[in-house]
């Protein structure tokens, strides 16, 4: 998508970006690292197993899907939940030794059993089981009297109200009225009985875009302190939450998390687990929770206690493994920022406070060696966190380099983290490796892209693009104007300059026609491939220098199909499908090299490449129909390589179209900033304003910024 690599991260981390933060958005990010708890009085008791048999089929937390279980005999199984070994405060100061900072539990996961007790089903644990006590509240109280934070889970599809969507394979089904009015009471009720909540884990489902606001609403209008999770759907949330142990390469823009489980393979309690050493689990998900972390993002890990309460001892064991290393750690992990450098490091992770860089140290430096690129500070101490031991370090700096050699004969001990903290003299200045020189123009190809995380359900989240930044300097003093097209014309642009912010209406643009030779276009005949099963992003095979005799992937049974009936200017409408994806290759070869405008009509979802680059991916975030887009494309000269792959997530047909009528021209707006050329590094960043959601697309993909 970019001509810089998607690993060179976004700088999210300046003026600019915290102003997009508010004061509950930044104390929930500094929390960093929490518990969650998947306890149910059913699927826990059972611990994977059904009729002496384990079930080996997905997470034993949906047994009752896995192993076809009828609702009253899988319902009676409650009859058997008295929880002897359950102690509240036991699980909170577990989760307190362990460094965590809050605690989130299963109030009521897939099979609809509700661990609170709810007036508006008996089906819970206080009125279906002989144990008679709401352990949601015991935890709650529990979190208040040890000073952590309380939060809680709550999924979306219940498989025992009468009402709800049938069971489906991807649990991603409609809510249908009546199921959505029984949500709504019921979370009513857990924002009401259980004393401040910090965030409530809403989870699966495939929600209308007014069930979402009305759920996130409610949680807003009764508990103003809680953060609502992205898989609320339709970007309703207030954080966006990754898949599930899934870890980003790239900075994310926006609040955001990591669920993480002690086992992959399982987030409810699962008796015939193997566990392998602790020692070993517990440094991966050491390495989680710093990942998650340098990327700006919290660690929310998941423990399975048995049905009789108790905590599995080895997940225990490794909980209070990585407590003790935070303990003495845990300065490079609270309150912490992400990797203020635009590059990652083979040797490990960087996190970072006013003044100081804290280098993790995954795996032994090269030659002793570790370069940070760009860092101008003098770095005044070098130190050894744990137990803050002063390092004879070697400290260099050449080229905006600066160069630490470490003491010789020092060892990163195995399956051990070590973190070094940087002193840096008058703050972290880190010149960044895509500084641009004088630019003539700031487009989408030179910016840094800034990330969330969006989507209207659980199948259609990617990663979107919420803006872009670059930073710069300019040896003469520049004028700076604002290049659009007609898709971007009326939209309101969030304009900041060097922290400076303000809003732009793309209004008063005068028109200047593109310098193309769009009517010599050459277009070529069309092929296809596909459907295959698909996500709205990602790719199916290569797209670089594509064959059309071959097929696109192994997946693929056959070549490229020549469709000669199909031409551009026209839309055509294909059978949909749940997540389907195909792709259309055109060959269109241009006189010169130059910006052209084409058009594209899509459904569901839309990626767009060129010559092998990515140049968008959108989804259809008000499942709208048909959308449209513009999109300038920079055609080299001689034959380029169109391909487009056109998404289905819910439509049973979905219309497509590739158009080339479309007026080459845009229009150039002044700004009334003067940018002087000192030399000095600047930065201008750009994002919608007032946008629906923080996760939602810029959708300004032809806007570009010029200075003269």
């Amino acid at each position: 998508m970019k001509k810089i690599s998607i690993l060179l991260w976004a700088l999210s981390l300046t003026v600019a970006g915290y102003a997009q933060d508010t004061v509950l958005q930044h104390s929930w990010k500094n929390q960093k690292y929490s518990m969650f708890i998947h306890w149910g009085a059913i699927y826990s008791t059972l611990g994977g197993v059904w009729e002496g048999k384990p079930v080996t089929r997905g997470y034993s937390e949906q047994i009752q899907s896995h192993a076809g279980i009828y609702s009253d005999v899988y319902g009676d199984v409650a009859k058997r939940f008295n929880p002897a070994q359950w102690n509240a405060d036991s699980i909170v100061l577990l989760a307190k030794a362990a460094g965590m900072k809050s605690v989130v539990m299963t109030s009521k996961h897939h099979d609809g059993f509700c661990m609170f007790h709810s007036r508006y089903t008996d089906y819970n644990v206080v009125d279906a089981t002989p144990f008679h006590r709401d352990v949601l509240k015991e935890l709650a109280d529990a979190c208040h009297r040890h000073g952590l934070k309380f939060g809680l889970y709550f999924s979306l599809i219940d498989w025992h109200f009468p009402q709800a969507y049938p069971i489906s394979s991807s649990n991603s089904d409609p809510i249908t009225p009546e199921h959505h009015q029984f949500n709504k009471k019921q979370v009513t009720e857990l924002m009401t009985n259980y004393g401040p909540v910090s965030e409530i884990w809403f989870d699966m489902g495939s929600l209308t875009a007014d069930q979402s606001r009305e759920l996130a609403d409610i949680v807003h209008r009764l508990q103003p302190g809680c953060m609502v999770s992205g898989r609320l759907g339709n970007d309703a949330g207030d954080f966006c939450v990754m898949g599930d142990n899934q870890y980003p390469d790239y900075k994310i823009a926006s609040a955001w998390q990591t669920p993480a489980s002690v086992y992959d393979e399982t987030w409810g309690y699962r008796s015939w687990q193997e566990h392998g050493p602790a020692a070993e689990k517990a440094h991966e998900k050491l390495l989680g929770l710093i990942k998650v972390v340098s990327r700006g993002g919290n660690y929310l890990l998941n423990i399975g206690p048995r049905g009789d309460g108790s905590v599995v001892e080895f997940e225990k064991d490794v909980l209070l493994r990585n407590g003790q290393w935070l303990q003495h750690n845990g300065e490079a992990i609270y309150g912490a920022h992400a990797n203020p450098f635009d590059t990652t490091f083979a040797w490990g992770e960087v996190t970072t406070k006013p003044g100081k860089l804290y280098l993790h140290l995954l795996q032994q430096p090269a030659e002793g060696t570790i370069v940070l690129p760009g860092l101008t500070s003098p770095v005044t101490q070098v130190q050894l966190l744990d137990g803050n031991k002063k390092l004879s370090c070697k400290v260099s700096s050449r080229n905006g380099n600066t160069t630490i050699q470490l003491p010789a004969g020092f060892q990163l001990p195995p399956q051990s983290v070590q973190v070094l903290a940087l002193s840096c003299k008058g703050g972290v200045h880190i010149t960044p490796l895509h500084l641009l020189k004088n630019p003539v123009v700031l487009n989408r190809h030179n910016a840094v892209p800034l990330y969330s995380f969006s989507g209207i359900d659980y199948d259609s989240y990617y990663r979107s693009e919420v803006g872009d930044r670059w930073a710069f300097t300019t040896a003469s003093p520049a004028r700076m104007s604002v290049v659009y097209s007609a898709a971007e014309r009326g939209k309101t642009l969030q304009l900041t300059l060097n922290g400076v912010v303000q809003e732009v209406v793309l209004n008063s643009g005068t028109v200047k026609a593109l310098h193309n030779n769009a009517a010599q276009l050459q277009w070529g005949p069309m092929y296809y491939s596909g459907p295959y099963w698909s996500a709205i992003d990602g790719k199916h095979g290569d797209l670089k220098n594509i064959d059309v005799t071959k097929p696109l992937s192994a997946r693929a049974n056959k070549p490229w199909e020549l469709r000669t009936d199909w031409k551009n200017d026209s839309v055509y409408t294909m059978p949909g499908d749940r997540n389907l994806g195909w792709y259309v290759l055109q060959e269109v070869t241009a006189p010169t090299a130059g910006d052209y405008l084409v058009g594209f009509t899509s459904g569901d979802g839309i990626a767009v490449y060129l010559n092998g680059e990515e140049q968008v991916v959108y989804n259809n975030p008000e499942r709208a129909g048909t959308q449209q887009e513009v999109l300038l494309l920079p055609l080299k000269a001689g034959k380029n390589q169109l391909v487009v792959k056109y998404y289905s997530r819910f439509a049973k047909t979905s219309s497509w179209g590739i158009h080339r009528q479309v007026p080459q021209e845009m229009y150039v707006q002044p700004l009334p900033q003067q940018l002087t050329g000192s030399g000095r590094e600047q930065a201008v960043e750009v994002r919608q304003a007032k946008p629906v959601s923080v996760h939602r697309n810029l959708r300004m993909p032809n806007l570009s910024i010029v200075m003269e």
